[in-house]
């Protein structure tokens, strides 16, 4: 993705992104359900490689799977590109894990920006651990051959119902999750960085005891004018 987006989306929150998203006319691209693992301080940005998990048919998932060198799991982990984030669409199932924290281990050392299941992981305490930004919705010890198939990878996917294909520029931060089509990242960035700058000043005038009728939203050309003369002051 543009490097450029790429750094101006670790700067702002996905409540920003929602609006900037919902002026769009796309109002369901926040990840429901899902949370950190671990708060990590800093957002998650990439664009998303996926994988879909269906139901599981219980003669097809046998642990013996795990044997099998083309099992869908095992080469979506193998296979996520470097600075991309693993989006895996579980069914909104933590019934049985959407992996473990040897693969998530195995996932971060070749470069991932992260991981999101709408289901759970298991170890989730140790992936919390690790240096990568991981979101699911709790911790689940069965294993996913319980009651999920691994079943494609890199397709679109609905993940805690919103649409992911591949491609589309995944952000998360110390919240949650959104989803931006790849098409409009850049144009979305530059004005979430709007809209951060603006929300930093209000956020102080509030702090000294201003009303938000007039400043929040601005309404007032008074406002305006102080915003700019804050900017300037801040290098904004």
């Amino acid at each position: 993705m543009n490097e450029d987006t790429r750094r101006k989306l670790t700067g702002v929150s996905v409540a920003t992104l929602a609006t900037a998203l919902y002026k769009r006319g796309l109002r369901n691209q926040v990840i429901q359900g899902v949370h950190p693992v671990a708060p990590k301080g800093r957002n998650m940005v990439g664009p998303a490689f996926t994988l879909r998990y269906m139901p599981a048919r219980e003669d097809r998932n046998q642990l013996s799977e795990f044997r099998n060198p083309e099992h869908p799991q095992r080469v979506a982990i193998e296979t996520c590109p470097e600075g991309h984030v693993l989006v895996m669409d579980s069914r909104k199932s933590a019934t049985a894990a959407s992996a473990g924290d040897i693969l998530i281990t195995r996932l971060m050392k070749r470069g991932g920006a992260g991981v999101v299941t709408d289901g759970g992981f298991r170890d989730a305490a140790t992936i919390g651990g690790l240096d990568i930004p991981a979101y699911h919705t709790r911790p689940s010890s069965p294993t996913n051959l319980t009651t999920n198939e691994a079943i494609e990878i890199n397709g679109p996917i609905g993940c805690g119902d919103a649409p992911v294909f591949p491609g589309d520029v995944i952000v998360g931060d110390d919240d949650c999750v959104i989803v931006i089509p790849a098409e409009i990242a850049n144009e979305v960035a530059d004005e979430a960085v709007e809209m951060t700058a603006y929300e930093d000043f209000v956020i102080e005038r509030v702090k000294d005891g201003e009303t938000i009728i007039g400043l929040y939203p601005c309404t007032e050309d008074e406002h305006r004018e102080r915003f700019e003369a804050w900017r300037k002051e801040n290098g904004r």
